[in-house]
C-alpha cells in the first residue's frame, strides 16, 4: 500500500482531526522509513552499475593485467579506490546516500586487488603463490587469507566512517571465501577431502550467523546491517549441512529438523534468506521420503497436499491477526526473552 502526503491530509480533514497532526504524523513516518532501501528504477540502476564495476575489477579481470606487475596493480587499485571514495563523499554530503554509499563500497572492493599486487610484488604468500588474481574468485587457496583479512579490516573502517548497510557485503563475501580458504590452512595442504571442506563450511557459516545475530542485537538503527552476514552465513552453513553424507534415516530427519529451525528463525529475525534455504532443505527431505521411504504409497502425496493447504491456511489466519498476535506475545514474554529479539524485529 502506497500513501502520499495528500492522502494523509485528506483523511485528517475527513475525520475532523487537527491538520497540524497530519504534518507531525507525516514527518514521523518519513523519519521511520528513512533507512529503508527502496526498489525503483533509480535504485536498480545504482546497484546494477555498482555490481558491474565491482565484477570488472574482480571476477572479469583479464590475464593481460598481469603484465603491469604487482606494484602496478596496487597503484591502479589505490587510484580507483581513492577516486571512488571521494566521489562517494561528494554525493553523501549532498544527501544522495545510496549512490554515495555504493561508491564507498566500490572503493572497499579495490582492496583485494591492491593487496594481491603488493603480495605479488614482495612475494609474501602463506602457502605459496596462489595463481593469477582472477583465480581468487574461482580457486580455494590458503594464500588468499591475507586478502580476505585486509578486505574485512578496510570494510569495517569504512562502515565506522560512513554507516551504509551494503558496506557489510564485502565483509560477508570475504568471510564466505575465508570459510573455504581456511580449510587449506587448517589441514595444512592444498588437497583436502570434500568432507573436510563441508565441515569447515558448516561451522564457519554457523559462526557467521551468530556474529550477524550479535550485531543485530546491538544496532538500534532501522537499517539492516546484519543482512549480508546472515545471507552468506546461511549459504555456508546450509551448503555444508546439505553435502555431508547422511546414511541413516535418523540423520536425514535431523537434517529436516534443522531446516525447520531455519524457517522458524526467519520469523524471529525477519530474515527471508532463512526461509528460502530452510524450505529447500525441507523439500529435499520430503523428496527423499517420496522416492525412497514411501515409494509405493498412494496416500503420501495426498497427505502432503493437505499439509501444504493447512500451512497456507494458518498463514492467512496469522496475516489477518498479526498485530493482535504480536501485541499479545510482546505482553506475555518475559523481559529476558524480549532481550534476545533484535530491536529491528521487535514488531512481530
Amino acid at each position: 500500500m502506497t500513501i502520499n502526503r495528500e492522502d494523509l491530509q485528506a483523511v485528517v480533514l475527513e475525520h475532523g482531526l487537527n491538520p497540524s497532526d497530519a504534518d507531525l504524523l507525516w514527518n514521523a513516518l518519513c523519519a521511520r522509513g528513512a533507512g529503508r532501501q527502496r526498489f525503483d528504477g533509480a535504485h536498480v540502476a545504482y546497484y546494477f552499475g555498482a555490481l558491474i564495476v565491482i565484477s570488472a575489477m574482480g571476477f572479469f579481470m583479464t590475464l593481460a593485467w598481469s603484465a603491469v606487475g604487482g606494484l602496478g596493480l596496487t597503484a591502479f587499485a589505490a587510484a580507483y579506490g581513492v577516486a571512488f571514495w571521494f566521489g562517494g563523499e561528494t554525493l553523501w554530503k549532498r544527501g544522495m546516500s545510496t549512490p554515495g554509499g555504493l561508491l564507498f563500497t566500490m572503493a572497499v572492493c579495490m582492496t583485494p586487488l591492491a593487496v594481491y599486487g603488493l603480495q605479488d610484488a614482495i612475494g609474501m604468500w602463506p602457502q605459496g603463490h596462489p595463481g593469477e588474481y582472477r583465480d581468487y574468485y574461482t580457486r580455494v587457496r590458503g594464500s588468499w587469507i591475507v586478502i580476505e583479512m585486509a578486505t574485512i579490516a578496510v570494510a569495517s573502517a569504512a562502515i565506522l566512517a560512513r554507516p551504509f548497510p551494503f558496506l557489510t557485503a564485502p565483509i560477508a563475501f570475504a568471510l564466505w571465501f575465508m570459510s573455504m580458504d581456511l580449510t587449506a590452512l587448517v589441514f595444512g595442504k592444498d588437497e583436502f577431502t570434500m568432507t573436510d571442506r563441508e565441515w569447515v563450511s558448516l561451522w564457519f557459516g554457523l559462526a557467521m550467523m551468530l556474529a550477524a545475530y550479535a550485531a543485530d542485537l546491538k544496532t538500534r538503527l532501522r537499517q539492516d546491517f546484519a543482512f549480508w552476514g546472515y545471507l552468506f552465513g546461511v549459504v555456508a552453513f546450509w551448503g555444508g549441512l546439505g553435502l555431508i553424507d547422511s546414511g541413516t534415516e535418523l540423520s536425514k530427519f535431523v537434517y529436516c529438523a534443522i531446516n525447520l529451525l531455519l524457517i522458524a528463525a526467519s520469523v524471529f529475525l525477519r530474515q527471508r534468506s532463512f526461509i528460502v534455504f530452510g524450505s529447500l532443505g525441507v523439500l529435499g527431505y520430503l523428496g527423499h521420503l517420496s522416492y525412497r521411504v514411501f515409494e509405493d504409497s498412494l496416500l503420501f502425496p495426498v497427505a502432503l497436499t493437505f499439509l501444504g493447504i493447512a500451512i497456507i491456511y494458518v498463514g492467512v489466519l496469522y496475516q489477518r491477526n498479526a498485530v493482535a498476535i504480536g501485541s499479545r506475545l510482546h505482553a506475555s514474554l518475559p523481559e529476558e526473552i524480549l532481550a534476545l529479539v533484535p530491536p529491528r524485529a521487535h514488531a512481530f
